[in-house]
């Protein structure tokens, strides 16, 4: 795996982790990384909002709220962070 490969895989391990911790019941359920978040796991958009809030403190990256739909799957969020930390 390239360093960029491991990096992705850890931000969307990050995500993944942030978002449990926002919404625990999730943490029973097999999240594929392509699904869409609000329509498979029925996420309201508090808990969006929470999870985005959740990014920023943990990885220190400023997400704009016009930018809120390009996180729609991991894997996106992941492609998302890696391009705003310079990765």
């Amino acid at each position: 795996m390239t360093p960029t490969e491991t990096t992705r895989e850890q931000l969307r391990d990050a995500a993944l982790e942030e978002l449990i911790n926002v919404a625990p019941d999730l943490a029973e359920e097999t999240i594929p990384p392509n699904a869409d978040l609000r329509e498979t796991l029925d996420l309201d958009s508090m808990d969006l909002v929470n999870w985005i809030a959740a990014l920023h403190r943990r990885l220190g990256v400023d997400i704009p709220e016009l930018d809120y739909p390009r996180l729609r799957t991991l894997d996106a969020t992941a492609d998302y962070l890696a391009a705003r930390l310079g990765g």
